[in-house]
């Protein structure tokens, strides 16, 4: 029997680590797979740590590392054929792994399914994450994949070298990019989706993850310069000078001048909520995606300044 290990990162996860540890035990059962939770909890403060235990998972306390480091650490400690990273708020369909090891016999060498929230969550998280799915409900070959659940032999993780063990976001972004140099292929499946059952529930927590996300951008610059994760920064920065320009011309009563400049301001959102949701042929999504993508290079712009006076 092929066995899998299934690496968790968690930290104050207490409302979410049973969905997620019970689904990940209930695919392995329905794949025929023996399978090892490992749960690194990174200085938890609630029941999450017990919980975790309580469902058979083996649980490392490692507070004050970051996340990479936390992924690399319970990967250390898998001897199965198998290797599966899920975050810890994550419920995974019952054919996870089977979906995923039809992927592998098929050439591929990395595999996530795409996610979606629950019906529950308000409309900028389901929009947010949208995004990120496929538009058409067909496979995609990707470049890199996000790290909400990642499955992979355990030799290919071996090859890698591991996740960034410093980055405090990005990680997944560095992971896949190097994977995707090596020549290693990465494939989302669409359907079923996990669901994120961590979504964001007020506005503040919204802005306050993607401050997080795009915190290590600096960092990621550094470790490996070249003009696509160039094209980020500067949009965020073209975006924040038009912004303030249409500001200074609305303040001098130079109203149409302002109104233009501010359209402008729209412009890279609306060119990046476009190229995400074409293919829905849905316009009413295509403008929350526009408003959310203006904020967030608002707020990568701050990230990015905050991130050069670490």
């Amino acid at each position: 029997m092929n066995s899998l290990g299934i690496v968790v990162p968690m930290r104050n996860e207490a409302p979410h680590i049973q969905r997620t540890l019970c689904s990940a035990l209930h695919s392995a059962a329905a794949a025929g797979m023996s399978c090892e939770l490992i749960v690194i909890d990174n200085g938890s403060t609630d029941a999450g740590y017990a919980l975790a235990q309580a469902l058979g998972a083996r649980v490392i306390s490692a507070p004050g590392l970051a996340v990479g480091a936390l992924r690399n650490l319970g990967a250390s400690q898998v001897r199965a054929d198998y290797l599966a990273f899920l975050d810890a708020d994550i419920e995974v369909p019952e054919n996870w792994i089977s979906r995923c090891l039809d992927s592998l016999q098929n050439g591929f060498d990395v595999v996530a399914l795409d996610c979606d929230t629950p019906k529950q969550a308000p409309w900028y998280a389901q929009t947010w994450q949208k995004r990120s799915m496929s538009q058409t409900g067909r496979p995609r070959e990707r470049d890199w994949l996000a790290t909400a659940n990642l499955f992979m032999r355990r030799t290919t993780f071996a090859r890698s070298g591991g996740f960034h063990p410093e980055l405090s976001s990005g990680e997944d972004k560095d992971f896949g990019l190097r994977l995707h140099a090596a020549g290693m292929r990465q494939l989302s499946l669409a359907q079923p989706p996990a669901l994120h059952w961590g979504y964001e529930t007020s506005w503040r927590e919204w802005m306050n993850k993607e401050l997080w996300r795009q915190g290590s951008y600096i960092q990621l610059l550094r470790q490996a310069p070249g003009l696509r994760l160039l094209c980020f920064p500067l949009l965020c920065l073209l975006t924040v000078l038009t912004s303030l320009r249409a500001l200074l011309l609305l303040l001098s009563a130079r109203l149409p001048e302002a109104l233009l400049m501010f359209a402008c301001s729209l412009l890279p959102a609306a060119v990046v909520a476009l190229r995400q949701s074409a293919r829905r042929m849905e316009p009413v999504y295509t403008m929350k995606l526009l408003v959310l993508h203006w904020l967030r290079l608002h707020i990568g712009c701050l990230a990015l300044i905050r991130s050069l006076f670490r």
